[in-house]
C-alpha cells in the first residue's frame, strides 16, 4: 500500500489526468537534483556553523477556483505567473479526476515558488524566499476582490464556503510532514496569505479551521483561560484613550509577527491588520475594530509564545497596561 502522502511532482499532471492516465513520476528526493558527488575534482566538505535553513514559514492559501483551473493557473505560463509548492483538492469538485483526495506537489520544496507576493512576517519580507506555500481548493470570493480595491473589502459582498473536512485532514497530514523537515517553522510562523499581506489578500479566510490545525500540532492558538484573565484586566482599565489603545495594539501585532509599523501605521492600516488577525483568531467577528476581546486574544497569544515581550506591557503591581517602549 502506498503512503497517503506520496506526492505527485510532474507539472503536466493535469494533461495526464484529462488523458485518463492516473499516475506520474514520484519525487523520492534522492534523484531530484544532480548527483554532485561525481565531480571532476576532489571535494572536501567542512560544514559551516554560519548558515540557516531557507524555509522558515508555512503559508496557507485558498484558490477561489476549482481544482482543474487551479492546477492550470499554478503550473502554466501566464502574464502574471503564480505557483505554490502544494495543491490540496476538495471533495465533490467535478473537475477533480480521482476518486480519493491526494496531495499534488507542483514545486520542489528546495525551490522558490511564487505564492506570497510582497509580504512580510517578523523581520522577513518577500516571503517567497523563506516559505513553503500550500494552495487549498476552496471557492471563497469577494466582489470586488480585495486586490482590485485595497481597503474596500469590508464593503464588498463575500462568500466563504466551509472547508471540506477530508481536505483539512489532508492539509494537516501534509503540514505535519513538512514540519518534520523544517524545525524553524515554529507555531507562529504558520500563517495565512492574509496575515502576511492584508492590504490585498484575505485567504484562507474566516472559515478556515485554524484551531483544529493547532490542536493537531500545526500552528498557534490561544488558551481560553488566558483570554478571560486578560479580558478582565482590560475591562477594568479605562484610563487609555482610543487612539493610544489602537497604537498599542499595533505594537502588539508587530511583536507577534505582523508586518505593521506601530509608529507610522494609519488608522486604515491598523484596521486592515486587525481584521487579518481576527480572520485568523476571531473569525466570528472580523470587523477590524480594536475591541477588548481582540486585544485579550492577542495578549494570550503573546503570553503563550512570546512571554518575554508580554512582560513589557505591564507596570509593576498590575496597575495597568503600558507600552513596552
Amino acid at each position: 500500500m502506498s503512503h497517503p502522502l506520496r506526492l505527485a511532482t510532474c507539472t503536466t499532471i493535469l494533461a495526464l489526468a484529462l488523458a485518463g492516465i492516473t499516475g506520474c513520476a514520484m519525487n523520492d528526493g534522492a534523484n531530484y537534483h544532480k548527483n554532485y558527488k561525481e565531480r571532476p575534482y576532489q571535494l572536501e566538505v567542512v560544514p559551516s556553523q554560519n548558515a540557516s535553513e531557507r524555509v522558515r514559514f508555512l503559508v496557507l492559501h485558498f484558490t477561489a477556483i476549482d481544482f482543474e483551473t487551479s492546477l492550470q493557473v499554478l503550473t502554466q505560463p501566464s502574464s502574471s505567473p503564480v505557483s505554490a509548492h502544494y495543491l490540496v483538492p476538495e471533495t465533490n469538485d467535478s473537475s477533480y479526476p480521482y476518486d480519493e483526495l491526494r496531495v499534488f506537489q507542483l514545486v520542489d520544496e528546495h525551490r522558490r515558488a511564487w505564492h506570497a507576493g510582497r509580504s512580510q512576517w517578523e523581520d522577513r519580507s518577500q516571503l517567497n524566499d523563506h516559505s513553503i506555500g500550500i494552495e487549498i481548493v476552496n471557492k471563497s470570493n469577494c466582489q470586488p476582490p480585495p486586490e482590485s480595491s485595497p481597503g474596500a473589502e469590508p464593503d464588498a459582498i463575500c462568500f466563504f464556503p466551509e472547508f471540506d473536512p477530508k481536505q483539512i485532514d489532508l492539509v494537516i497530514a501534509l503540514a505535519r510532514d513538512i514540519l518534520t523537515r523544517y524545525p524553524d517553522i515554529t507555531p507562529t510562523r504558520i500563517v495565512g496569505h492574509g496575515d502576511i499581506i492584508p492590504h490585498f489578500k484575505i485567504d484562507p479566510g474566516p472559515k478556515f479551521p485554524w484551531q483544529k490545525l493547532a490542536e493537531a500540532g500545526v500552528g498557534a492558538w490561544y488558551e481560553e483561560e488566558a483570554v478571560q484573565r486578560h479580558l478582565a484586566l482590560l475591562n477594568g482599565n479605562t484610563s487609555s484613550d482610543p487612539e493610544s489603545i489602537r497604537r498599542r495594539f499595533a505594537l502588539w501585532l508587530a511583536d507577534y509577527g505582523y508586518g505593521i509599523d506601530p509608529e507610522t501605521a494609519s488608522d486604515e492600516e491598523i484596521s486592515l491588520y486587525t481584521r487579518a488577525f481576527q480572520y485568523h483568531f476571531r473569525p466570528w467577528k472580523a470587523d477590524g475594530e480594536v475591541d477588548n476581546q481582540t486585544r485579550a486574544i492577542l495578549l494570550a497569544l503573546l503570553e503563550k509564545y512570546f512571554p518575554q515581550k508580554l512582560s513589557g506591557y505591564f507596570v509593576e503591581g498590575g496597575e495597568g497596561l503600558v507600552s513596552s517602549e
